[in-house]
């Protein structure tokens, strides 16, 4: 490949990844907004975006997509699998917070038919079912609890703290990992 080659798609790669950004900007504030905003916005045409991307249904399954690596990214990045099974709780939690608060409205069409995007979440979806029996094993979850439950519960806390943006991904993910252990009740039973 020459150098020209490169530095054509090095550039074409930097433009894709602006108009992501700058679409997941916009939308998330505006889900009605044009693809003239979103260009505008990018700083680049409304014909860049149009060649990059056919329709404005194809702009938004790339920033599924593109929001779908992050959130693998994410998971990898806490080497769920090697390191210690509280630790790698809450840096994953931490990590997908990130991307959860960066990528909102990209992430809440990430549940797409893409093929690929499904394979993900499902990937995902197996680390943290081993990253739960790890800690089941190893006493950070109780012996009784199904971690398949955990799981869904796991998922709807880091939901829902995604939501509330009332503090950055660190201290959400303090307190998604708190809730999820030692829950919110007093330990008085029914």
């Amino acid at each position: 490949m020459s150098e020209t080659t490169r530095v054509m798609r090095s550039d074409a790669a930097r433009t894709v990844r602006a108009i992501l950004e700058a679409a997941e900007r916009v939308l998330s504030k505006n889900p009605a907004a044009s693809m003239e905003q979103i260009a505008e916005a990018a700083g680049v045409a409304r014909t860049t975006v149009h060649r990059r991307f056919a329709s404005r249904e194809a702009l938004v399954d790339a920033m599924a997509a593109w929001a779908t690596r992050k959130f693998a990214e994410a998971v990898e990045s806490a080497h769920p699998e090697s390191t210690p099974p509280l630790v790698a709780l809450y840096q994953v939690t931490a990590s997908v917070l990130k991307v959860k608060s960066d990528w909102g409205f990209a992430m809440s069409r990430a549940l797409s038919d893409d093929p690929e995007v499904a394979r993900v979440h499902a990937d995902v979806e197996e680390r943290c079912d081993r990253l739960f029996r790890r800690a089941q094993a190893a006493g950070v979850l109780r012996a009784d609890v199904d971690t398949g439950w955990a799981r869904r519960v796991y998922y709807a806390l880091i939901h829902e703290a995604a939501q509330s943006r009332d503090a950055e991904p660190d201290a959400l993910a303090t307190r998604v990992v708190d809730t999820l252990l030692r829950g919110v009740g007093t330990g008085q039973g029914l």
